[in-house]
């Protein structure tokens, strides 16, 4: 009876380690981080310049005043933030996206696009109203230009087309094609990254966007994750960046999604993408060692 008894204890013991280790990895994966991603301007940019791509917030509380976020924004020293869909939530209430926007539109020139959330709320003009009432330029099939230390950049963007039309959202991608400037760097702000098959159509440089949550359970040492949002299992375009068949480069964030899901991301940390576009060979070499090729995704 006693060596069942010290048996028992001893499993009860084992369990115990195993929860606590569960739930270590998943407080850990559940943190925060920075990806830092360098690409060539194609010949449109002198110098360097700094973006923070910000996506799939879902209004999720990252600190009090989102202090987790805005002090890795602080950190970098970045010139412009893009905001790529789904900042709001349908289901979590505004409060942390407000904090996040009302810490960092007096401090940088902020872009945003809708995602499929903020449609899904049914709230998407109230929120767009409220970020342009907070100086965020709201892109919806139009194109902003942005003068940093000599470089004119032109930000596009275009709705998320979760209750649009195919037609109706490609006049979109057709408005910001020809509302910006082809001599300009050109940059494309949209929420999905599946529908790459589109945005090889036209020529803008670079394609922001989220959207995938990186596959929310990514397979370590793969870079693969297990489920992506409209793109289901073992999703091709998570994370990262993808050279397109046009050309073009198109980054993808994982998101910041947290308690929004139903489930922990496991192996895949929430993040804030940091882009660098620089002038110079040495940015292209770098984009090179990273990059992944979209036909290969499809």
């Amino acid at each position: 009876m006693e060596m069942k008894k010290g048996k028992t204890k001893k499993i009860v013991v084992f369990m115990i380690l195993i929860l606590l280790v569960l739930i270590g990895v998943i407080a850990w994966f559940e943190w925060p981080v920075t990806e830092q991603i360098s690409i060539d301007g194609n010949g449109k940019i002198e110098g360097a310049v700094r973006f923070a791509l910000v996506t799939d917030l879902h209004s999720c509380y990252y600190g009090k005043d989102q202090s987790q976020l805005t002090s890795m924004l602080e950190t970098e020293s970045v010139d412009a933030v893009l905001l790529s869909g789904d900042i709001f939530d349908d289901k979590i209430d505004d409060d942390n996206t407000k904090a996040f926007i009302e810490a960092i539109a007096p401090k940088y020139p902020c872009f945003y696009v809708t995602g499929n959330h903020e449609f899904w709320s049914k709230r998407e003009k109230e929120m767009k109203a409220y970020l342009e009432s907070q100086g965020v330029v709201v892109l919806q099939g139009d194109s902003s230009t942005i003068e940093i230390r000599g470089n004119s950049i032109d930000i596009c963007g275009v709705d998320d087309p979760t209750y649009m039309p195919e037609e109706e959202w490609t006049a979109q991608l057709d408005g910001a094609d020809a509302a910006s400037d082809s001599n300009h760097y050109r940059i494309l702000l949209s929420h999905r990254p599946e529908k790459v098959y589109v945005y090889e159509k036209y020529s803008f440089d670079l394609v922001v966007s989220g959207h995938a949550h990186g596959g929310q359970w990514r397979i370590p040492f793969t870079g693969l994750g297990v489920m992506a949002p409209d793109q289901g299992y073992f999703p091709k375009l998570i994370d990262g960046i993808y050279k397109m068949e046009n050309g073009s480069e198109m980054i993808i964030s994982r998101g910041l999604a947290r308690e929004s899901t139903p489930y922990p991301r496991f192996f895949n940390h929430p993040e804030i993408v940091m882009i660098e576009i620089d002038g110079t060979k040495d940015a292209e070499h770098e984009a090179q060692g990273q990059e992944k090729t979209v036909n290969q995704c499809h």
